[in-house]
């Protein structure tokens, strides 16, 4: 049976190993390093996200990360935020199967939960579509400088 939740403490190691997993099938000249996961865990110690997995028969098959930007508060109106919406990846083997689509929408259902202005992503060339038939569309109100 498949869920989709937020991550757990206990989940590190498997999203240490999803990673790893999107890493080489992205450059398959990677090499296995024995202390990529502390490397991970000091990064998400680092960086605080919130992940959603989904998880099937006990074993992450996929995940996805959120960003929260907390507004510089102005006096007189409500805290406002938005979200950044990264690191989507669903194993090989399970893909085309609306898992990518169902980590999106726990996304999406949080990011409306905590009321954020909006919730931005930066596509792969592949994943355009993807995004797009869940009701993303391409910005023209931000500016990018690339170093």
């Amino acid at each position: 049976m498949l869920i989709i939740r937020e991550e757990r403490l206990e989940d590190r190691s498997a999203l240490a190993a999803l990673r790893a997993t999107w890493a080489a099938e992205q450059d398959p000249g990677l090499v296995d390093d024995p202390d990529f996961e502390d490397v991970y865990g000091g990064w998400m110690d680092a960086n605080p996200r919130k992940f959603f997995v989904a998880e099937q028969d006990g074993e992450l098959v996929g995940m996805l990360n959120l960003l929260v930007f907390e507004r510089m508060p102005k006096p007189g109106k409500e805290p406002s935020r938005w979200v950044y919406l990264g690191n989507v990846y669903v194993l090989p083997a399970f893909r085309n199967s609306g898992i990518g689509a169902q980590l999106v929408e726990a996304a999406i259902e949080f990011s409306q939960g905590i009321k954020a202005a909006r919730m931005v992503l930066s596509p792969s060339p592949a994943s355009r579509n993807f995004y797009a038939r869940l009701g993303f569309q391409p910005a023209a109100e931000l500016n990018i400088l690339r170093f």
